[in-house]
């Protein structure tokens, strides 16, 4: 299956705001005393993450 550089385009940004969305939750979890605020922010980083491997893959990826 491949998907198109577009398709991979919006996948990439989507996951990299979502994620900042996420961590920001996360914090402002933590500052609200709910124990689990880390663990939000921590997810929200793991997307971030693959967003930004996904930025490499696309830069590997021959084609427009």
């Amino acid at each position: 299956m491949t998907i198109s550089t577009k398709r991979l385009g919006a996948l990439i940004w989507t996951l990299i705001y979502g994620g900042l969305f996420v961590i920001a939750i996360g914090v402002a979890l933590q500052g609200a005393a709910e124990p689990y605020g880390w663990s939000v922010a921590v997810g929200g980083a793991v997307v971030v993450a693959v967003g930004f491997v996904l930025v490499w893959v696309r830069s590997r990826m021959s084609g427009p």
